[in-house]
């Protein structure tokens, strides 16, 4: 009867431990990826999709001069988990969101795609209208030295 409580006695504080490592390690990857600059938080979904991927995630974007990264606010994954390229990416059309979405209520929902872009899907993005005015002025700017035909 010993060997058993012998056993809770190690396991317990083990897996709190892990647990605590856990979160730290997403409390450090979010300072990480706002201590940076460029990020700000915001929704994303790929409409039409099935599973996960077409359910509204709340995740962190992170503007570079090539595309936009988005990090799950609830992982610990370094790398981001979906990157939508700026080259032909066109706003295609905004909208509150509707009551069914569970969405803040100061967000506006962004449509995303990319025409000529062969058979990328369309995105979804929202954010709120602060952020959303430094989303659309990254679209709207070109990088430094960039020679685009779009």
């Amino acid at each position: 009867m010993e060997q058993p409580l012998d056993l809770l006695r190690w396991v317990f504080p083990a897996l709190l431990l892990c647990a605590a490592a856990l979160v730290a390690a997403a409390v450090l990857r979010r300072r990480v990826l706002l201590r940076h600059g460029g990020a700000v938080e915001c929704h994303l979904r790929f409409p039409g999709a099935g599973g996960r991927r077409g359910a509204w995630r709340i995740g962190l974007c992170r503007y570079g001069s090539l595309d936009l990264g988005w990090f799950p606010a609830f992982s610990i994954r370094p790398r981001p988990t979906a990157e939508l390229s700026r080259r032909g990416l066109v706003v295609s059309g905004r909208r509150p969101p509707e009551p069914g979405e569970q969405l803040p209520a100061d967000t506006t929902v962004v449509r995303l795609t990319w025409p000529g872009g062969g058979d990328r899907p369309a995105v979804e993005i929202a954010m709120n209208d602060a952020t959303l005015t430094g989303f659309l002025s990254w679209v709207e700017s070109l990088p430094p030295g960039t020679e685009w035909d779009t």
